[in-house]
């Protein structure tokens, strides 16, 4: 059985040490899909033995998609970390305990991620436990084809690993903004594309029997993405800062509650709202027939 990693960089000499770190025991082979860096990142790969692509980078979900077709034909499962993300032992353990006597039925399984901001764990919010999926058989997932926060889906089966996935980056809050600045545009083109269908709609949206990805995704197509812009970024926040505790993560919590679950969530809707005022400048129409394609791994 051959496990595979792929991780996606672009500069992250900072952090790529530790997750491959990490990765010690449990993956099989590492492949780098890089952007280009012009840090260390492909030296520091190298040394520890990842093997290295490099292509233009457009999203997430294109690149890791193209990194898929990297990989060797004799892979059997596949291990989406990224690069300021590293496994705790408790996850590698029960991956070595767990995945060879997983049986064929099963496609995806999920683990539990944590966040850290500041160098302190969020651990109110809503923002833990969040489960992902981010270990599949090859050729049976993929990442979402969509701009921002992307999802690996499966056709099959799944199961739950209890081990967790520590989302830590080590970055200064100032490289944190411009990120999410640049997310924010990004996830501004999904709320437009959801609305005007401009381009094809690819959701793993499900209420009923989907992962929690999936509920949270049908929230926010379905409820979310409905209110006023501006008004659902206020409500959103009292969601998370009140009704889910976030006050109990004290100060760093509230700076991350504020500045991502409400900052950045207004600054979306700010972009959104500068295309339709510049649309309705220009008398640009964005409707198109496209319908949400028929997805499988």
């Amino acid at each position: 059985m051959k496990l595979t990693a792929i991780i996606l960089t672009l500069n992250e000499g900072k952090h790529l040490p530790r997750c491959l770190a990490s990765l010690d025991g449990v993956a099989d082979a590492v492949l780098v899909a890089d952007s280009f860096s012009t840090d260390d990142t492909v030296q520091i790969a190298e040394a520890r033995g990842a093997r290295v692509v490099q292509h233009p980078f457009v999203t997430q979900a294109a690149q890791f998609n193209w990194a898929l077709t990297q990989l060797d034909e004799n892979t059997d499962w596949v291990l989406r970390v990224d690069a300021d993300e590293y496994l705790t032992p408790e996850l590698v353990a029960e991956i070595q305990a767990r995945l060879p006597a997983i049986g064929p039925e099963i496609e995806g399984i999920f683990c539990s991620r944590r966040m850290t901001f500041q160098g302190r764990l969020i651990r109110f919010g809503g923002v833990f436990p969040v489960r992902v999926l981010r270990l599949f058989r090859y050729g049976c997932g993929q990442c979402e084809n969509r701009w921002m926060d992307e999802h690996i889906k499966v056709a099959g089966s799944t199961v739950d690993f209890k081990g967790e996935l520590i989302d830590d980056n080590l970055n200064s809050l100032s490289w944190w903004t411009d990120k999410h600045n640049h997310y924010a545009s990004r996830e501004a083109v999904d709320l437009l594309n959801l609305e005007y269908r401009f381009m094809p709609h690819d959701s793993v949206a499900q209420l009923r029997g989907g992962s929690q990805a999936g509920v949270k995704r049908w929230l926010k197509e379905t409820v979310y993405a409905r209110l006023p812009g501006g008004f659902r970024a206020f409500a959103y926040f009292f969601y998370r800062y009140v009704l889910r505790f976030g006050f109990l993560d004290g100060q760093a919590g509230a700076a991350f509650h504020i500045l991502q679950g409400f900052w950045y969530r207004y600054l979306v809707d700010a972009k959104v709202a500068e295309v339709k005022r510049y649309m309705r400048v220009q008398g640009i129409s964005l409707h198109t027939s496209h319908t949400a394609p028929i997805c499988r791994a």
